[in-house]
């Protein structure tokens, strides 16, 4: 079999814990299997590089910021390489450019278009462990450029998709996917089975566990994932394909995320192209827009409320001070002190009445419902910051979510 493992900072914050990844590799290749290994920074380091970037800069340019951050992972690449070579293992390592990494060149946040995998061959037929540097790449005009945070996932699934791997495990500080944060509710069971399409959502929506734009390819190309513990050899939970078979539960998980902030503009034109102007205006910001809401026209206005990332809040806000006047608005407000609670299954598909079942669970907590977003398999409200806790373990409650793992 061929398999990908990917390591994360965790996995490799000292030389203890790169010495038993070593060792977790090595005992790969010698059940027969070949293996290409895709590694994190080292712990903290890239926020470390990020606050050293911080005390010569107060806005460093994005080129040198991914020379700098690029760095990290190549310091794990070599160790966790000469961990190997000292088990008798064939073994060499890789820089995302050299394992054929190709990106769209947007520092920062670049996006994989591609992998070139003929070294990554030839490195498997000699024998050898590959290791390789996730989280960069190399742009088109010879610059290397970073993925964004939780792009070690994206470059572990690229180069399975890209060599047709038997299966991609990714190896972190949790044994597999919960049907909660287990910080958040201690309750929660661990998901044996979760499919693509409901991965994603969880992913998308605050779940953390594994980078969306990750669980995306994974889904695109049909790579099956197995999320496992680095620290311990339990059963993880593998993310695959749906079968489309009837679920025991219509819910499989909740998820939470308090990196959101709302934004209302007030009174803007009736009229075709004007959501067209603010969200392209967005758009060409690199802003991504959850979710949209637009009120009811009286008098030929009306309101239109979305959210964003805190971290991009303040871009926005510039974007909505600047296309104000375009749209006709009169006015606009932000709240950065909001949540995102959602229910992910696909359960939810055949049967009714599971949003009211959340409403419910939250309105008997006394929870305000800011804003609603729906698809097949999932429901989404944002509400008080503060409420955001208690809200989880309301809806984990409601859904019978502790019995999940069990079934």
């Amino acid at each position: 079999m061929l398999i990908v493992q990917k390591f994360g900072g965790s996995s490799v914050a000292n030389p203890e814990r790169i010495k038993r990844v070593a060792d977790r590799v090595w005992r790969t290749r010698q059940e027969g299997n070949e293996v290409v290994v895709v590694v994190s920074a080292m712990g903290d380091t890239t926020d470390e590089l990020i606050a050293l970037a911080r005390q010569l800069s107060d806005d460093p340019a994005a080129r040198e910021m991914d020379q700098l951050l690029a760095t990290g992972e190549q310091v794990s690449i070599a160790l966790l390489t000469m961990a190997l070579h000292e088990l008798g293992a064939q073994a060499v390592s890789l820089t995302g450019p050299q394992a054929g990494i190709a990106t769209d060149g947007v520092y920062g946040k670049a996006a994989i278009t591609g992998v070139a995998a003929a070294r990554l061959r030839a490195e498997l037929a000699a024998g050898k462990i590959v290791v390789v540097a996730g989280f960069q790449g190399l742009a088109p005009n010879g610059d290397v450029t970073t993925l964004g945070r939780g792009g070690s996932d994206t470059t572990a699934v690229a180069i399975a998709a890209a060599l047709q791997a038997d299966r991609c495990e990714i190896y972190t500080d949790v044994d597999g996917v919960y049907t909660a944060d287990p910080r958040v509710v201690p309750e929660a069971s661990k998901l044996p089975v979760i499919s693509h399409d409901e991965m994603l959502e969880l992913a998308s929506l605050g779940a953390v566990v594994l980078h969306p734009r990750s669980v995306e390819l994974a889904k695109l190309y049909g790579v099956p994932l197995v999320v496992r513990s680095s620290f311990n050899d339990n059963p993880g939970t593998l993310v695959k394909e749906d079968d489309g078979m009837e679920r025991a539960h219509m819910v499989s998980g909740v998820a939470h995320d308090l990196n959101v902030a709302k934004i209302g503009i007030f009174d803007v034109l009736d009229q075709p192209g004007i959501a067209y102007r603010l969200f392209a205006a967005l758009a060409e910001e690199k802003i991504n827009v959850d979710m949209i809401i637009q009120g009811a026209t009286r008098n030929g206005r009306n309101d239109i409320a979305f959210t964003v990332s805190r971290t991009d809040l303040k871009k926005a806000l510039a974007v909505v001070e600047k296309v104000k006047e375009a749209v006709g608005a009169k006015g606009y407000t932000y709240d950065d002190r909001v949540a995102k609670v959602s229910i992910v299954g696909a359960g939810m598909i055949t049967r009714p009445g599971v949003a009211a079942a959340m409403f419910e669970a939250l309105s008997a907590e006394g929870i305000n419902i800011e804003m609603i977003s729906t698809s097949e398999i999932k429901v989404s409200c944002v509400i008080k910051e503060s409420e955001a806790q208690r809200a989880v373990q309301a809806l984990h409650r409601k859904f019978g979510l502790d019995a999940v793992g069990q079934n």
